[in-house]
């Protein structure tokens, strides 16, 4: 499979984490899911491989809140974090082997607010300009760029600053990547434009995707609206599975089921690249797969 096989409806993965957690682990801890990379790496590999049984042909690798300064503040050097952001990839790659599927590997970049463990992802509300954004992402982005790879995800991100500051990383590098917004009520979380947003990105070559995730399935229709206007290129989506996310009490609050119901109504709408963010497990991914394929051999 090759990135250019984005172009025909492709089933991604779904929320790795919640899918971590569903399965036992405990991932209340600033790291996140960083905490398995380093003591338990065989349970993403596992969690990995569910997905691809599912029918998932991308998984995104567990480098979503994986940072230089929460794992300093641990005592981990650059040394190892970068180690383990290579892992991530490695770890994704060994899942699609054990499977035997032909698919691809992205690594995710997660935006800022996910590394601060403080729920600003959900609100953009951040303490770095575009320019400082830049230098933060910089050196966790070299470091993906060169894991081996298919693609960069880069995912969740509130506000055009610092896709803004993640296209200046990416443009001229040659990397393909996606780039998905998280958005409420149409917008961007801090309020901006989608069709900006979509704009900017549609701009810059490496970009092969684009679209949103982490955001409530009830945004996609109108989303894939604004996309269809903004760009020609592929366009992912991957809601939630439809509750929101409390950062006070660290928990997914709100009525969950039937998020992805209107999957083939967003084939239709233009949607190429399909699967599902936080809560969204295989059983998902699987009923996704099914419908993807009914909806291609049409």
């Amino acid at each position: 499979m090759h990135v250019s096989d984005l172009a025909s409806v492709t089933v991604i993965d779904g929320g790795l984490g919640s899918h971590l957690e569903s399965l036992g682990h405990d991932l209340s801890g600033n790291l996140w899911s960083a905490r398995l990379l380093l003591d338990d790496p065989q349970a993403i590999q596992a969690a990995h491989r569910d997905f691809f049984e599912a029918g998932a042909r991308v998984a995104i690798s567990a480098s979503y809140q994986v940072s230089f300064d929460a794992l300093s503040a641990v005592g981990i050097d650059v040394s190892t974090a970068s180690d383990l952001l290579r892992r991530s990839v490695k770890l994704a790659q060994a899942a699609r082997d054990d499977v035997g599927v032909d698919g691809l590997i992205a690594a995710s970049v997660g935006p800022y607010g996910a590394a601060r463990a403080d729920g600003s992802e959900y609100t953009g509300d951040y303490d770095l300009d575009r320019a400082g954004l830049r230098r933060w992402h910089e050196p966790r982005f070299e470091v993906l760029c060169n894991a081996g790879a298919d693609l960069l995800a880069i995912e969740t991100i509130p506000s055009i600053s610092e896709a803004g500051a993640l296209l200046d990383l990416l443009s001229g590098s040659g990397v393909p990547a996606w780039v998905s917004f998280t958005i409420a009520d149409g917008t961007l979380r801090t309020g901006e434009s989608l069709a900006d947003a979509f704009a900017e990105a549609d701009a810059v070559d490496e970009i092969i995707a684009m679209g949103i995730n982490c955001s409530h399935p009830s945004e996609v229709a109108a989303a894939l609206r604004t996309a269809r206007d903004s760009t020609s290129k592929p366009i992912v989506v991957y809601p939630n599975g439809g509750e929101t996310w409390n950062a006070d009490s660290r928990r997914w609050e709100g009525e969950s089921g039937g998020a992805h119901d209107s999957v083939a109504e967003w084939l239709e709408a233009g949607a190429t690249i399909i699967g599902g963010c936080c809560r969204v497990g295989p059983a998902d991914i699987a009923h996704i797969a099914a419908v993807a394929d009914e909806w291609s051999q049409r």
